[in-house]
């Protein structure tokens, strides 16, 4: 009888311990799903053959003087502003393209894989404006983007702080850079992006790093991510090429992203999109091995099509979801690891619309096996706001793709398969042992959904997923334990972050990117 009861005990503190709120992050996620390819071998190559035909004949235009004499040292044919890559010479720089490398977070237990079939979840970034914690849509300030960092770092399917999550309006353009990079940097101890506003925006951001992690640490290991947009169609600019040089010098990963809308800046097909797409990610991701060989590199894009009706972007179209497969295949093809956009909405409320459009999204991310899974959080009205009640549900919805794409767990199934022995037929499960100690991990339980009777729910006062959302971003925040930074190195960023805005005129407007 004693035994029972301390059984019984045991039992219901595991249970309390399991339930009880957990704001660790989860470790980077290895996706077991079977990857979705909607192209065959001859398709895949014909993609490739068609990619390299426009980089050899068509070429690309890099409107950089540095990027042209590299080009030329490197052997590349050169006319004017045009460069066309030889294949062969493109296939040569890409292998050196590491397929696989970690991420060293400032709290190295949140040090993550990123290749392969590993993958982490970012959130969405470059926000002019945010849906706030009263859901009223305003400019928002350096407080709101360190709101969101403090978020970041709270929800565990969240593996980065991101930067500019939001933009922060209260400061001026040429400053924002440096408050960006240490709010991420002191906000969250996880991961971070870097931003690449312009080429001495990125040497800021990178110093700030070698202040952060050391600057021998940088040479060998991945601290921060760039991204570099393209300007399709096969256009790739200073700005972009300057920063993407500052990190691939330091040996930090850089997204090589063209920034497609579907129709208007690329053709009106599928196919001929992606080989478009292809041809101008190849031609940054040879570029960053042309700067120093070796440095990691990631595929990236921006998928969107474009309403004819409007000549807005749209988002979750059946056409992005099959992008993003051939996308992913044309990736591994290559051997390098590749990025994606995840939750996109195009709703201006976090409504049936953002829902909707974002789980299609996320979906065929997750089957589509992509690496660097950007935006997955606060995305809607087309990244022209974050919405907070979005963010935290988006966050949700990312940790139960997590679950799903872990695959069927094996381990207790001897010990499940014999509880049905145990109840035989007529009988129910709630009260056995294996489902006490087993019921939160055999099956996701979200926190934001409500599944209770109508009844229960208009008793509870008929609270709606936004109010809900909004409930819990606050609790989050109210829990919330800043990471602190080393006194001396805190000290020394702020000194950094000082020093420059004393030599940057602040009124001096500098080229932003997506």
């Amino acid at each position: 009888m004693t035994s029972r009861a301390t059984r019984s005990g045991g039992r219901s503190a595991r249970r309390a311990l399991r339930t009880a709120p957990n704001f660790d992050m989860l470790p980077g996620l290895v996706n077991q799903l079977p990857r979705c390819e909607v192209m065959d071998d001859e398709q895949v190559h014909r993609i490739d053959a068609a990619s390299m035909d426009i980089l050899e004949n068509v070429g690309v235009l890099f409107r950089d003087p540095t990027a042209l004499q590299d080009w030329k040292r490197a052997g590349a044919k050169v006319e004017g502003e045009m460069v066309y890559p030889d294949r062969g010479h493109v296939r040569e720089l890409i292998a050196t393209i590491p397929a696989e490398f970690t991420y060293h977070a400032r709290d190295p237990k949140k040090n993550v894989h990123l290749g392969g079939r590993s993958s982490i979840f970012v959130p969405m970034t470059g926000a002019p404006y945010l849906r706030d914690l009263d859901d009223k849509r305003r400019n928002p300030t350096l407080d709101d983007l360190a709101m969101f960092h403090k978020l970041s770092q709270m929800l565990p399917a969240i593996h980065s702080s991101a930067h500019h999550i939001v933009e922060p309006m209260d400061h001026p353009i040429s400053h924002r850079h440096l408050r960006i990079t240490y709010s991420s940097m002191k906000h969250s101890d996880k991961m971070f992006m870097g931003m690449t506003t312009s080429p001495k925006n990125a040497e800021d951001v990178l110093d700030m790093c070698a202040i952060l992690f050391g600057a021998d640490f940088l040479e060998t290991h991945a601290v921060v991510t760039g991204n570099c947009n393209g300007n399709s169609p096969l256009v790739w600019d200073e700005t972009m090429l300057g920063a993407m040089r500052a990190f691939s010098r330091r040996n930090q990963p850089v997204l090589c992203s063209p920034f497609v809308l579907g129709g208007a800046n690329t053709p009106a097909s599928v196919p001929a999109t992606v080989a478009q797409l292809n041809a101008e990610a190849l031609s940054a991701l040879a570029y960053t091995q042309i700067i120093r060989k070796g440095a990691p590199a990631i595929y990236g894009h921006y998928l969107s099509t474009v309403s004819m009706k409007s000549g807005a972007p749209m988002a979750g179209t059946p056409e992005i979801a099959l992008m993003n497969f051939m996308i992913g295949q044309m990736a591994r093809f290559y051997d390098v690891p590749w990025r994606t956009s995840n939750t996109l909405g195009g709703a201006k409320t976090f409504d049936a619309q953002a829902g909707y459009e974002s789980a299609s999204t996320l979906s065929a991310v997750m089957h589509a096996g992509a690496n660097y899974i950007w935006h997955s959080a606060g995305w809607n009205e087309a990244g022209m706001h974050c919405s907070t009640a979005k963010f935290i549900v988006d966050a949700e919805q990312c940790a139960m793709a997590y679950r799903m794409a872990e695959g069927p767990k094996w381990h207790d199934f001897d010990e499940a398969l014999s509880a049905v022995g145990d109840i035989g037929p007529g009988g129910h499960f709630l009260g056995h042992p294996h489902t006490q100690d087993n019921f939160q991990e055999a099956y996701f339980m979200p926190e934001l959904f409500d599944n209770n009777s109508i009844e229960q729910w208009a008793a509870e006062g008929s609270v709606e997923i936004t109010e809900r959302a909004l409930g819990r971003a606050r609790k989050l925040l109210s829990d919330y334990e800043e990471p602190k930074l080393d006194e001396a190195v805190n000290a020394a960023l702020l000194d950094y972050i000082a020093r420059r805005e004393r030599e940057i005129p602040a009124a001096e407007e500098l080229n932003q990117t997506h």
